[in-house]
């Protein structure tokens, strides 16, 4: 069986509360935007690197180092929906990768994992999870992802989740953080931005709980590789003395 024409769309938007203009924020000398397009292209599983914008800017941006970029209503609430547009158009693509555009260190090797996930014809949708440290159990800006036998996700949960009853068994209990990676089949895609919010997704506040709470199953692909994701502009810094370590 050969594999599944698969696309990966970085959604970029230039207005943003707490940073504007981010996806072109210079790191080590390249916009950012740039950085993560360049992450996708390493990959190397791609068919096709598209970055779905509502900005003018950020489409010249694109465009002047090499890359694809379509322009997407400004109306999209969110990346999903600004994937999911782009998909409407482009009923020959089986498989399309949501990659966070404001993730400039994200691993190829973890894009590989997601996008072989694809390989298994029943992944209607697909994400990472990486090992949870001791030290982010109790956070909730980290999410918790709880996984059945086969990977398929039971729960996410800003919580720390599994409650382990008895202390002796915790060892027992392989505990994963989850990664904002998605991966989806068209119609999945398709049908998923046109449901509404649901209550745990409220509740979270994580999108992925939508498809869990409508009976989407969810494959986690288990990796290794951390990121460093740019919310503010402090953290462009952290993100060049990441790439220095590197």
């Amino acid at each position: 069986m050969s594999a599944p024409r698969t696309v990966a769309v970085i959604p970029a938007r230039y207005a943003s509360t707490r940073f504007p203009g981010k996806p072109l924020a210079l790191i080590a000398g390249r916009p950012m935007i740039e950085h993560v397009w360049r992450r996708c292209q390493e990959a190397g599983v791609f068919h096709e690197v598209v970055v779905a914008t509502d900005d003018i800017r950020i489409q010249e941006t694109v465009e002047r180092f090499g890359g694809k970029a379509v322009m997407t209503s400004p109306e999209c609430a969110t990346g999903t929906d600004r994937v999911a547009e782009v998909a409407r158009a482009r009923p020959e693509v089986d498989v399309w990768v949501n990659v966070q555009g404001d993730e400039p260190l994200v691993d190829p090797a973890s894009l590989r994992v997601l996008a072989g996930l694809f390989a298994d014809a029943s992944v209607e949708m697909g994400t990472l999870a990486r090992p949870l440290e001791a030290a982010e159990e109790d956070s909730p800006h980290v999410v918790k992802a709880v996984l059945a036998l086969n990977g398929d996700a039971l729960y996410f949960s800003r919580s720390t989740v599994p409650f382990v009853r008895e202390p002796g068994e915790s060892g027992a209990v392989k505990r994963w953080a989850h990664l904002g990676l998605y991966g989806y089949r068209r119609n999945t895609l398709l049908r998923l931005a046109e449901l509404s919010a649901t209550p745990l997704e409220q509740a979270e506040k994580l999108e992925q709980l939508r498809a869990l709470e409508h009976g989407i199953r969810i494959r986690c692909g288990k990796v290794t590789g951390r990121s460093v994701a740019v919310d503010v502009p402090e953290d462009v810094g952290r993100v060049e003395a990441a790439m220095r370590d590197r």
